[in-house]
């Protein structure tokens, strides 16, 4: 049985008619049965005609033989029906004007065309068993792990054209028995889609589909006379249409959709022909892609190299470094998880010449569309290992999957082998043992200028404990707030950074050495060896 009642017959069969498939005639007769759709569409269209059928016999009419009050064309005559209407002559002449279409074969017999002239083929053999099996196969030879799935389609633009077309004739037949139909009222073509498809995607899948699932599968579709069907819009409604980068037409979705919105009736039925005429051809599909939501690892880095920047040090072009502590540790991430590229970011950084000891600097890795995404703890451990016997420039610890979160960023201690111009004594460094929350003022340095805003940034030094070593050096443990730039506390940075170490002490001092002794951020969490 087909769930239409006494009161669709009428609008059913105008719609067959004209030349809509059997699941566009269950969406305009605003049918909300899942089940319905996803019945075979041959044998839909079947029990669609049977219905129709039965409603001609009960008047006494017989569905080859009655003459209906509509134009008749044969399938040989639809290309100039259709050439009539791409030169604007959509209109039919005299007492012809209001008929509707319907198509008969050469046995004079009633007969359906081969593309839906409303969803174009989009809910005829391109949601049925074969078509799912096609997508995934392409979704398996992916190679993407998930347990779930998103599925979202890309339809021609001008299905929404053919569709407000249709829906006006609708209108316009309900109207006749007094009723009130709002396109809202009708079943979404994307809805009637994925009734169909989704219970088809979980045979062949064997996962869900879920809204919220971080793999998604997209299917493109296209048209070949997009742009003819959507041309009067642009005409008709230019502000609605206006060129943007990386876009090959300006006939998208949401443009058409805001024309259709403002486009009076009449305006449109001067422009379009209602039902819309017969198309060439069906949609095709242009793509398949599958994408996993990015995922994210953590850990801490040490660095035991004075040569080795964080991230690739390239000067106009020209790599001023070998590697640096991103590329060794996010090759091997990139490769155990087979993602397409990667963010790294860290909590703060050191300069090139500066090791970073203690427990290590915190880090995590995003990386994008990655085809694995689940790693057992003693994998994870594995690949820990991978990264450190690769290099003996940096180490990782505590290397784990985890969400996107902040980071709340604690004072830094940092250990500076410090040097004076003139003669010290111990007891000429011994006041900066008592000095706590000294105030900087430290405008940006030289050697960052380049990448980094001009600006006066006021940060504090927490405490400070000095190590004599002899006459013209010194070791200066202290803790800063995260942002200082510590050489420029030693040296002064001719003077944007006031006060440092240089003016308390009376002489010129410059730093030697430079090392990060912890940073202490309690993330990502510590795991037990």
């Amino acid at each position: 049985m087909i769930p239409l009642t006494e009161k669709d017959r009428t609008l059913a069969r105008l719609l067959l008619n004209f030349g809509a498939c059997a699941r566009c005639v269950l969406r305009f007769c605003r049918v909300g049965l899942h089940a319905a759709y996803r019945q075979p569409h041959k044998e839909l269209l079947s029990k669609l005609r049977e219905f129709l059928n039965k409603s001609k016999d009960e008047e006494g009419l017989s569905c080859e033989t009655a003459d209906p009050p509509c134009k008749r064309i044969r399938l040989e005559n639809t290309k100039e029906v259709k050439e009539e209407t791409l030169n604007g002559s959509h209109e039919l002449d005299g007492a012809e004007n209001d008929e509707s279409m319907t198509l008969v074969d050469s046995d004079g017999k009633t007969s359906m065309p081969t593309v839906c002239i409303i969803c174009l083929g989009i809910l005829q053999e391109l949601c049925e068993t074969d078509f799912v099996k096609t997508v995934c196969h392409k979704i398996n030879s992916s190679e993407y792990q998930f347990s779930s799935f998103v599925f979202s389609v890309s339809f021609p633009p001008q299905l929404s054209v053919r569709e407000h077309a249709a829906w006006l004739l609708v209108k316009e037949e309900m109207g006749k028995q007094d009723l009130v139909v709002e396109k809202e009222d009708l079943v979404q073509l994307k809805e009637a889609y994925k009734w169909i498809t989704h219970p088809l995607f979980l045979e062949e899948l064997g996962v869900p589909a879920d809204g919220k699932s971080l793999f998604e599968v997209s299917v493109i579709f296209a048209h070949p006379e997009t742009d003819e069907d959507c041309r009067f819009l642009a005409a008709a409604c230019p502000s609605c249409f206006k060129p943007a980068k990386n876009k090959q037409s300006v006939f998208t979705r949401m443009a058409v959709v805001k024309a259709l919105d403002t486009i009076s009736d009449e305006d449109f039925h001067k422009n379009f022909r209602s039902p819309p005429s017969l198309p060439k051809s069906a949609c095709t599909v242009v793509g398949v892609q599958c994408t996993n939501g990015a995922i994210f690892v953590a850990g801490r880095y040490n660095k035991y190299s004075r040569t080795l920047p964080q991230t690739p040090w390239i000067i106009d072009g020209e790599r001023k470094m070998e590697s640096s502590v991103e590329e060794l540790i996010s090759e091997h991430l990139m490769d155990a998880f087979k993602a397409d590229s990667f963010n790294f970011s860290s909590s703060g950084r050191e300069d090139v010449d500066v090791r970073t000891l203690g427990n290590g600097r915190p880090f995590a890795v995003e990386l994008v569309n990655p085809r694995r995404v689940r790693y057992e703890a003693t994998e994870m451990k594995a690949l820990q290992q991978t990264i450190n016997s690769s290099s003996d420039k940096v180490q990782v610890r505590d290397l784990q999957l985890v969400t996107r979160k902040g980071k709340k960023r604690k004072p830094r201690p940092y250990s500076a082998l410090i040097w004076t111009e003139k003669v010290i004594q111990k007891e000429d460094i011994a006041f900066l043992d008592d000095m706590q929350e000294l105030k900087l003022d430290q405008k940006t340095p030289l050697r960052v200028l380049h990448r980094r805003p001009l600006a006066v940034r006021v940060r504090a030094i927490h405490t400070m404990r000095s190590e004599y070593i002899d006459e013209h050096h010194f070791r200066l443990r202290l803790k800063t707030q995260a942002g200082t730039y510590i050489k420029e506390f030693v040296h002064g940075d001719f003077g944007r950074t006031k006060p440092h170490i240089g003016s308390l002490l009376g002489t010129t001092a410059d730093i030697l050495e430079l090392d990060v002794e912890s940073v202490d951020v309690d993330w990502p969490p510590t795991l037990d060896d």
